[in-house]
């Protein structure tokens, strides 16, 4: 079977890779940037073209004669990448993360019979996932946490960031309003409020932020509660905040002796080779799950617990391990035809089926990736 990865980044690559080792699927990657298409066909004999998504017509050549397509491009292309693809009228699992809502394009996607798995990575992704799979378990879910995030294994001031995907993304992550459910209502809140400090175990105190992570969660779960917080280091959101409060992520741009200048564009140059991953960096990510609820009449607390490290005999790093990993999965669970809905399908309508939850947990523990569960009384 023909897969098309679009996208050759640090996550992009880790997909095609991971699809590449088996003999069923024929993979090719789509990129930009010859470089990164250079370094998967010589190291690993992926094939790949160079491919400007933003030109008009370039995707849906690309898509051409695929069975399975995978996008991997950055958020703000996303969208429309995604459309095109369901024009195509091929299969996609979707990484981009973009800002817009994916189900308005439900319609379009049941009309052309094809199955878009959307947010197919680690949060919004597996959390989504396991958050469906105990809410469709639960008689009532009453609560939900999640706490998620990639930190480097080195920390590093100022800011002790790396970017595991896309820095432009994390910019977009930090500035775009949050979204929360409280007391049965919808609220937005800034990035980065919130602040809460939570212990990881082997990490130590890390602090935890609400960004809009929640995503299709706020339409599909019913939940009176319910907030994602990204995790870092203790400090890094104040250092944040007080960029962005002082306006230098703004997208108007601004007059600097006779030159426009959008201030984001220069926040960006600045930031971005501070928060690169070379070679040598190790990541790690971690994320905390609690969905509060009732079962049988008793109050219930399930609690999964993720915490993955950088790969040092491959050198991938974790979150493209995580995000990745999850997404390759979410392949061979459609190769399989394991999952048969067609539309746009976030990952908790999947979490509803045991089956495909046990076959995409039992393949990212092959790959060394444990998501562990425990459930305890609960008091709420």
């Amino acid at each position: 079977m023909k897969v098309v990865v679009l996208g050759a980044g640090r996550v992009g690559g880790a997909i095609a890779i991971d699809l590449a080792k088996h003999a069923e699927f024929d993979v090719r990657v789509a990129d930009r940037d010859p470089r990164l298409l250079e370094r998967l066909e010589v190291r690993h004999g992926i094939a790949g073209g160079r491919v400007d998504f933003s030109a008009r017509g370039s995707t849906a050549r690309a898509v051409a004669g695929a069975d399975f397509v995978v996008s991997a491009v950055p958020g703000f292309l996303g969208y429309r990448t995604l459309q095109t693809v369901l024009e195509a009228r091929k299969r996609v699992v979707d990484i981009a993360f973009f800002p817009e809502d994916p189900l308005t394009l439900d319609s379009l996607a049941k009309a052309n019979g094809v199955t878009a798995l959307v947010d197919c990575g680690v949060a919004p992704g597996m959390s989504n996932l396991l958050v469906g799979r105990e809410s469709a378990r639960l008689d009532r879910t009453t609560r939900v946490r999640i706490y998620v995030g990639g930190l480097p294994t080195v920390r590093v001031l100022p800011y002790e960031y790396k970017a595991g995907f896309s820095p432009i993304d994390v910019i977009e992550e930090y500035t775009r309003p949050s979204r929360v459910v409280e007391a049965g209502d919808l609220r937005v809140k800034p990035a980065l409020s919130d602040v809460e400090l939570v212990e990881v175990e082997g990490i130590g105190t890390l602090e935890a932020f609400v960004t809009d992570g929640l995503r299709t969660l706020l339409g599909t779960i019913p939940c009176s509660d319910m907030a994602e917080k990204t995790l870092r280091y203790p400090g890094h959101a104040e250092r944040i905040r007080l960029l962005r409060d002082s306006g230098f992520l703004d997208t108007q741009p601004i007059d600097v002796n006779g030159t426009s200048v959008r201030p984001v564009d220069m926040a960006a140059a600045l930031l971005f080779p501070l928060w690169e991953m070379r070679d040598g960096d190790e990541d790690m990510t971690v994320m905390r799950i609690v969905v509060d609820g009732e079962e049988r009449g008793r109050a219930v607390r399930v609690t999964y617990t993720l915490a993955d490290r950088f790969d040092r005999a491959t050198g991938t790093s974790s979150m493209a391990r995580t995000t990745g990993y999850t997404a390759a999965m979410a392949v061979r669970m459609l190769a399989k035809d394991l999952f048969h809905e067609t539309g746009i399908v976030p990952p908790e309508f999947v979490g509803r089926n045991e089956d495909c939850v046990r076959f995409l947990l039992a393949g990212l523990a092959e790959r060394g990736i444990a998501y562990h569960r425990t459930e305890v009384p609960s008091e709420s």
